[in-house]
């Protein structure tokens, strides 16, 4: 891999980004812990154990999916925190909280929800995607991929990527390929149906990666190092250092622009990926951010450990 080191101290230099304030803001149930964009919806998960449905034209709540409270370890009920979710077609698959510390994978479809993975598997899920109809990718924390056929009801492969501790994984646009990481701040690039390590992406950051994106064939990162890094489609490698942990990030559609949460006041700095100028500075949240999406490439939206969802529109 050709490295390519820019390193880029922000404070003065945010001083060319713009300032923008929330275009427009949803209210959750629950803290949101993951998000997904399909056809003018918005699909948020709480940790109020749902799954609301906001339609974006509209601007209002559609639905909610809510499933049952469970008992904490001291026996109390309470809500069961959704953690991550995906949508495909018509089918929803979310990830919730369980008892004894493992969780249980849940699939709506047609108005009904089904526990199609419980407890009993003792799997420490922390992210699912949909490869397609039947198929899931699910990583657990202990950083093993599994891929799971839903029809057949079994693990199709389980890929131990490294000794580390599971950080985030993100699906290419076209299924065929994912990009994930963990503590160690190694990216791996792997082969969806074999799961063969196609990449290994080392040295740029050198402590854990908090979550990574990838689209067209680029990869950003957001790690405990401060550092946001950019995987070019040549090979190239570079990052910008910040003064303080990078939790979330997200590429455009064109992967052309970046989005990094890069201070205490969770602040969002939007960049032009390949040269690194900076564009927006979008204000107005105010907890840790857990998410960052762009809808297009002038819209983007964010979640964070608080019920409020905002939304910004790109001048």
């Amino acid at each position: 891999m050709k490295i390519v080191l820019i390193v880029c101290y922000m404070a003065v230099a945010l001083l060319s980004a713009e300032n923008l304030k929330p275009s427009f803001s949803l209210q959750t149930s629950g803290n949101v812990q993951a998000m997904v964009h399909q056809n003018n919806l918005l699909y948020a998960a709480t940790s109020n154990g749902s799954v609301e449905i906001f339609n974006l034209l509209t601007k209002t709540l559609v639905r909610s999916i809510k499933i049952p409270p469970i008992k904490d370890f001291m026996g109390d009920t309470i809500p069961s925190k959704i953690y991550s979710l995906d949508v495909h077609n018509k089918k929803i698959v979310f990830i919730s909280e369980g008892t004894r510390g493992y969780r249980n994978l849940w699939i709506e479809e047609n108005a009904t929800v089904k526990k199609v993975i419980d407890v009993n598997r003792k799997w420490f899920m922390r992210k699912v995607m949909f490869v397609d109809e039947t198929h899931l990718l699910i990583a657990l924390l202990s950083n093993e991929l599994i891929l799971f056929d839903t029809a057949a009801n079994k693990v199709v492969y389980n890929k131990q990527i490294s000794a580390s501790s599971f950080s985030d994984f993100m699906l290419s646009e076209d299924k065929t390929t994912y990009a994930t990481t963990d503590e160690s701040g190694v990216v791996h690039v792997v082969e969806t149906q074999t799961a063969a390590i196609i990449k290994r992406l080392e040295g740029q950051n050198l402590d854990k990666v908090y979550q990574l994106d990838y689209k067209q064939g680029v990869i950003l990162t957001a790690g405990q190092d401060r550092r946001c890094v950019v995987y070019e489609n040549d090979g190239s490698a570079s990052y910008m250092l910040f003064h303080f942990l990078l939790y979330s990030c997200a590429l455009s559609p064109s992967a052309s622009l970046s989005a990094v949460a890069y201070n205490e006041e969770n602040d969002i700095l939007i960049f032009k990926t390949h040269t690194k100028a900076k564009r927006y500075n979008l204000v107005g949240q105010n907890a840790t951010l857990t998410q960052i999406l762009f809808l297009d490439e002038g819209r983007v939206v964010a979640s964070s450990e608080s019920q409020t969802i905002n939304f910004w529109t790109l001048k």
